[in-house]
């Protein structure tokens, strides 16, 4: 089983997924862990928030050293089975596949739709 958490900035909420501009990053990171913390034979996924669970940056020594170090600029950090692999900017797609060893692929807009292409999530 794979371990897999995300130490993100101070975001205005959980997942950084709300007001009326929403980075595509954060969504695509968002799917992927709820898609991660529905597996939970496969993964352990935690997100954690500066603002909402900064006692997990706090206990974790080497998060609190890389911030300590470069500031605030080095976030988020991706750490998998305790390892950074990846810091200062959310990993693409392809990167977390590489990370985890999962398959993660962004899906089109009308994925919803199955096989019927009209009127599609009217």
């Amino acid at each position: 089983m794979k371990k897999v958490e995300l130490f993100e900035a101070a975001l205005c909420c959980n997942t950084g997924v709300c007001g009326p501009s929403v980075d595509k990053n954060l969504m695509l990171m968002t799917a992927a862990f709820n898609t991660m913390v529905k597996n939970t034979d496969t993964f352990d996924a935690y997100r954690y928030n500066l603002n909402s669970t900064p006692d997990a940056f706090a206990q974790n020594p080497d998060i609190l050293a890389l911030i300590q170090q470069e500031g605030n600029a080095v976030l988020p950090i991706l750490r998998v089975d305790n390892v950074i692999v990846k810091s200062g900017d959310y990993p693409t797609l392809a990167e977390l596949s590489e990370f985890t060893g999962a398959y993660f692929v962004e899906q089109s807009s009308n994925a919803c739709c199955g096989d019927n292409t009209t009127n599609c999530c009217e």
